[in-house]
């Protein structure tokens, strides 16, 4: 069987180069050697593993889609960038009929969502591509679901904790939050409490110093109005191998659904661990 052809884009980004080396460790897939970049980056290549991949400015990247399209045929792009590239690079990947797989937060949600349910392509978006994180966030839709205004009274403190480059607050805590709110628990986005401080990290934090370059650490605490009832969720990543992973999975659920007609569809994480 042909392997699934993939782009990296977001390249030389940490993010970006880890899914990258998880990708050329999959037979079943191939590392497109191209890599959309921001205007930027000096370098003109990156090196992931013994793979040399040429990365390409805005100024140029719609002459090379069209040629990578022609040699390689059907490509699936996986975005790792910026959050001020999201919805550029959405309607990039539509306009061209890449199916892609967006792991970049922030940007206008709404508005990508809608860029690709008006396309003829289809794409996987999520705030995070951890499957066990999404697994828990399932259970949170769940309960939110079944078991409304259950924490009415209750107070919420939600702090999040990630490497100093991720610019936006994380994706994840913002996504929890809306669970919060259907629990009972009025909180809003602005009330996270977001930590980029190495140093905050390592000393109150107590994150490990190998992981300081890498890690998403969240905390959710819930105190009853009389303050005899805690609760608290935690969740908390160090690297970024179980974010590739789950791009790994993510890529292969893609393919399949593009392979049976999927267009103008817009998947979720949850979607790919059920894999209907």
């Amino acid at each position: 069987m042909e392997p699934i052809k993939v782009m990296v884009n977001g390249l030389p980004g940490n993010m970006s180069a880890k899914a990258a080396e998880h990708i050329l460790q999959d037979s079943s897939l191939k590392l497109i050697p191209y890599a959309l970049t921001g205007p930027e980056i000096e370098a003109t290549e990156t090196q992931i593993g013994s793979e040399a991949v040429r990365l390409i400015r805005p100024d140029e990247r719609q002459e090379m889609i069209e040629s990578i399209k022609r040699s390689e045929g059907m490509v699936i792009c996986v975005d790792y960038t910026h959050q001020s590239a999201v919805n550029d690079n959405a309607a990039f990947y539509c306009e061209n009929a890449l199916p892609f797989v967006m792991g970049t937060t922030g940007g206008d949600r709404t508005l990508l969502m809608e860029t690709v349910q008006k396309s003829d392509t289809a794409a996987v978006i999520a705030p995070n591509m951890a499957k066990q994180i999404v697994a828990f966030q399932a259970m949170m839709e769940y309960a939110a679901g079944t078991f409304p205004d259950v924490f009415k009274g209750y107070g919420l403190d939600v702090k999040e904790s990630h490497q100093q480059g991720k610019a936006d607050t994380s994706g994840t805590a913002k996504a929890m939050i809306g669970y919060f709110n259907r629990l009972g628990i009025p909180f809003t986005k602005d009330q996270i409490r977001m930590e980029r401080d190495p140093e905050v990290q390592r000393s109150e934090w107590g994150i490990p110093e190998a992981y300081l370059g890498g890690h998403g650490w969240h905390t959710y605490s819930l105190r009853s109005e009389d303050g005899t009832v805690f609760f608290q969720f935690t969740h908390n990543v160090n690297g970024r191998d179980i974010y590739a992973g789950g791009t790994v999975d993510a890529i292969h659920y893609l393919a399949k659904k593009i392979d049976r007609g999927a267009k103008a569809r817009v998947f979720t994480m949850i979607d790919v661990l059920k894999g209907v």
